[in-house]
């Protein structure tokens, strides 16, 4: 704790936008699961997010923070400081991983290094990490394994033991009971470990398909989106540009991208009033057009519902007098997703849309639109599939009140980021192996003032989709396409193309790429098992 404060105390002296904290903070990290970029108020979005937006508004933005383009990338990232690829978490050639690779033993997730230091560790929501939860370093967990329906706790599991779903389950919604788990964690940790720091991983199923919502959050947007995608884009657009959140054009549409896996049977149970292409909103007919607005006000509803969640999760912390010495920080997995599928339960076209009978998706249209202003969706490591908001609010540590980041970071960083403000050295050795240098940096100097933070590239590979990025310069591919090279200072929406006249530096980072893919492999190959990935798996 002395420690701390000094490097606190250090930090202040250096950049008076520190404050001194004089006890170990607590820790939050609250994930959304295919968020858009705009989606926030705070962003640039229309969905109601007053208490994100007050985190915002009493903390830091950071505008160009990534994950990985996926679900289970993005956590291994995120708790272990690695890119998912070098601890078998998405696939390599010939090597595996993915959404059931197998980390090495030395992958340690956080809680094993922030329990020695005396931190109680709970974990509430989508997990998508190999192995069970308690012995990833978790004191407590709530797993939710259903994904296919908001309204059922069927199949989920409580500290890894099955979850007896009540025989009413009327009141049931997955996003409120994530947080009545999170709650009720607190409110142990209060009245038997107040005097240990925790951290708590809140991770949201939402608004990932199926598009369930409660029908008072619905009825707040039904008709709130019927002047379509292009308006959504333009007027997202604008707020954006009022906040001065980023410097760039807004991309333009591609109706030739739909979503990145096709299926056909999905599309004839869903009826006529699905599409599958951003195509401009008034060559829909009258049924489509309602039907895709009727769809953005269910991950509307999703995004609103979260976010009253996470007002009742910032009520417990005032409670228990902890939210000022509490980091907390919001992000997403991935960028909104194109995908159109009909899963688990099937679809009803009768039913009410939005309910536990139904099964719809986003799509390519209006995911375009809330991954304003950039190109592409999940999966794709265009700026659409990799941008996410990052809230952070530390009101001990952060004297900060709404101001922006512009460092260009990633979800690799979280783990140093956490481990510099608590002074704390990873381990070198884990049982008997050695641990290999991470790749992330922390964010920690970022917290005091706008800076960069110095680094070498920033790298991606998922599903065959490639991109690095040095400085402001992005090299990027759809997978079968030919490589593109964008200048972010100026060119976030990756529209102009400058491959050509700067061959030079299309060279320089394709080699880039190439070293980073060798270290990569090299380091996955020391304990991969030599099978193709599991394709069912990268469909989850």
């Amino acid at each position: 704790m002395q420690r701390l404060a000094c490097l606190l105390l250090f930090v202040g002296l250096t950049a008076p936008q520190i404050a001194q904290a004089a006890d170990k903070p607590n820790i939050v990290f609250i994930l959304a699961d295919d968020m858009g970029y705009s989606d926030l108020g705070c962003y640039g979005g229309d969905i109601a997010t007053p208490n994100l937006d007050q985190l915002a508004a009493n903390g830091l933005k950071f505008t160009q923070f990534y994950n990985t383009a996926r679900c289970w990338p993005t956590r291994a990232a995120l708790m272990t400081g690695y890119y998912a690829q070098q601890v078998h978490r998405d696939a390599l050639p010939n090597l595996g991983g993915g959404g059931r690779g197998k980390r090495q033993e030395w992958a340690r997730l956080l809680p094993d290094f922030l329990a020695p230091h005396g931190y109680r560790n709970y974990h509430s929501g989508k997990w998508h990490i190999d192995g069970k939860v308690l012995p990833a370093g978790f004191d407590r967990s709530l797993d939710m394994r259903n994904q296919g329906n908001f309204f059922s706790a069927k199949g989920n599991a409580e500290d890894d033991e099955p979850v007896q779903p009540a025989e009413d389950e009327s009141d049931y919604y997955a996003t409120t009971a994530v947080v009545d788990h999170a709650i009720d964690c607190l409110k142990e940790h209060d009245e038997k470990y107040s005097d240990q720091p925790f951290f708590h991983y809140v991770a949201f199923i939402c608004p990932h398909f199926p598009l369930h919502a409660k029908p008072e959050d619905i009825a707040k947007y039904h008709d709130k989106y019927v002047d379509g995608w292009d308006k959504m884009r333009e007027t997202r657009f604008a707020r954006q540009q009022e906040l001065g959140l980023l410097e760039t054009e807004l991309s333009a549409l591609e109706p030739e991208v739909g979503p990145p896996y096709h299926f056909p049977e999905a599309l004839k149970k869903l009826g006529s009033g699905e599409v599958n292409r951003p195509i401009p909103w008034s060559d829909l007919t009258a049924e489509q057009q309602r039907f895709q607005a009727t769809k953005m006000a269910i991950h509307a509803a999703m995004v609103d519902r979260m976010d009253q969640e996470i007002g009742r999760l910032l009520d417990q912390l005032k409670a228990m007098d902890e939210l000022d010495n509490t980091i907390i920080f919001f992000a997403s997995d991935n960028g909104a997703s194109a995908e159109i599928m009909v899963r688990h339960g099937g679809h009803d076209p009768s039913a009410e849309p939005g309910s536990a009978a139904t099964y719809l998706c986003l799509g390519p249209g209006f995911s375009s639109a809330c991954n304003t202003p950039f190109r592409r969706h999940k999966t794709w490591v265009h700026e659409g599939g990799i941008s996410t908001p990052l809230i952070v609010h530390w009101p001990a540590g952060i004297q900060a009140k709404g101001e922006m980041r512009h460092t260009p970071s990633h979800m690799i960083d979280i783990v140093p980021t956490i481990m510099d403000v608590l002074d704390i050295e990873k381990p070198t050795v884990w049982n008997g192996q050695p641990i290999p240098p991470a790749p992330g940096k922390s964010l920690l100097p970022a917290f005091a003032e706008d800076k960069t933070i110095d680094r070498e590239m920033l790298w991606w590979l998922h599903e065959g989709n490639q991109a690095v990025r040095i400085g402001d310069w992005k090299l990027v591919k759809a997978k079968g396409d030919q490589w593109a090279l964008y200048d972010l200072s100026t060119d976030r929406a990756e529209a102009h193309d400058l491959a050509k006249v700067n061959p030079e530096k299309l060279i320089e980072m394709k080699l880039t790429w190439g070293r980073q893919m060798k270290q990569i492999m090299d380091l996955a190959e020391q304990t991969a098992e030599k099978k193709p990935a599991n394709k069912a798996a990268a469909k989850e």
